[in-house]
């Protein structure tokens, strides 16, 4: 998961004040990051508790990055405000005690400065894995999407460069999407073949609502020879959603890095998710440097 080792370490006081967590988390049995009414199950909802039974007082989550019922996450980032001070094992190992099987912590450090999960991050990172067989998933039911039309990835590898930059991507969006603007800078895309499975790698300044799950239902749409090359980039021009064609399902996402400014001090990820990453070489894993920087702020009340 980490670029350099992250020993669980009890010499080092973490807490009374900003706490900084590093987690992943299995999607299929959650509705989702956030938390919503009582009886549905949200990783929110169970890390908060059990975050606040190790700290002893009742705490609030922040995440770099919400994702969706289904989606999984390899590297997730949150912080919440504590008065309470632990150990960097401590923290890990509390926590995860009190947690479900399908959420694990990883790593705990105090939030330096003015950080903030979701405002000081300058990008994120997310691989979509497809099983491209004739056959469904047995196994991997719920953790890889599956199309079992034969899929051109060069096609879509090139249909998917025309994504690179600064766009309006409103034809991505999903038609609830509350963000303010459709403009997003995306930094890096592309699609690979390893075997029967075929891997979107894409990394934005930050991703509207549905967003990589749409460019995935497109760029599948082109692999399968559905719509020609050029199509993706007319669907981009249109600025229209219902142009994209089907959102792919949610199985097959993994948030897999957030990055911010070296000054917070939090760990740069070893791109995953953990079955996916020895198909790819140490330097494609490896996080890539954003050449635009534009986090978002939070507003100030008025």
């Amino acid at each position: 998961m980490f670029l350099k080792p992250t020993p669980l370490t009890t010499d080092n006081p973490i807490g009374d004040g900003r706490v900084v967590i590093i987690f992943e988390y299995d999607g299929q049995a959650f509705h989702g990051w956030q938390q919503q009414k009582s009886g549905v199950r949200s990783v929110q909802a169970e890390l908060t508790k059990a975050v606040a039974k190790v700290a002893d007082h009742s705490v609030e989550l922040v995440c770099a990055g919400r994702t969706d019922a289904g989606v999984h996450a390899s590297f997730q980032i949150a912080h919440f405000d504590t008065t309470a001070v632990r150990t960097l094992r401590s923290w890990v190992m509390g926590v995860n005690t009190a947690l479900p099987d399908d959420i694990a912590v990883h790593w705990a450090g105090n939030g330096v400065g003015d950080f903030h999960a979701r405002f000081s991050a300058t990008y994120r990172r997310y691989r979509y894995v497809i099983l491209n067989h004739p056959v469904r998933p047995g196994i991997q039911r719920g953790q890889v999407s599956w199309n079992f039309r034969p899929l051109d990835t060069e096609m879509m590898h090139k249909a998917a460069q025309v994504l690179k930059g600064e766009h309006d991507f409103s034809s991505f969006r999903a038609a609830g999407c509350q963000s303010r603007t459709p403009v997003r800078f995306l930094e890096k895309i592309s699609v690979t073949r390893c075997g029967s499975y075929v891997v979107i790698d894409v990394q934005a300044n930050a991703f509207l609502h549905h967003m990589v799950r749409n460019i995935a239902g497109a760029l599948m749409a082109v692999g399968s020879g559905i719509h020609p090359v050029e199509w993706v980039g007319e669907v981009l021009a249109a600025r229209d959603r219902k142009l994209a064609g089907v959102t792919a399902p949610p199985y097959g996402l993994y948030l897999v890095d957030v990055g911010y400014p070296e000054r917070f001090g939090v760990p740069q990820a070893l791109c995953g998710p953990a079955f996916v990453t020895p198909w790819f070489s140490r330097q494609e894993n490896l996080p890539l440097t954003p050449t635009h920087i534009h986090p978002k702020q939070p507003v100030m009340p008025s």
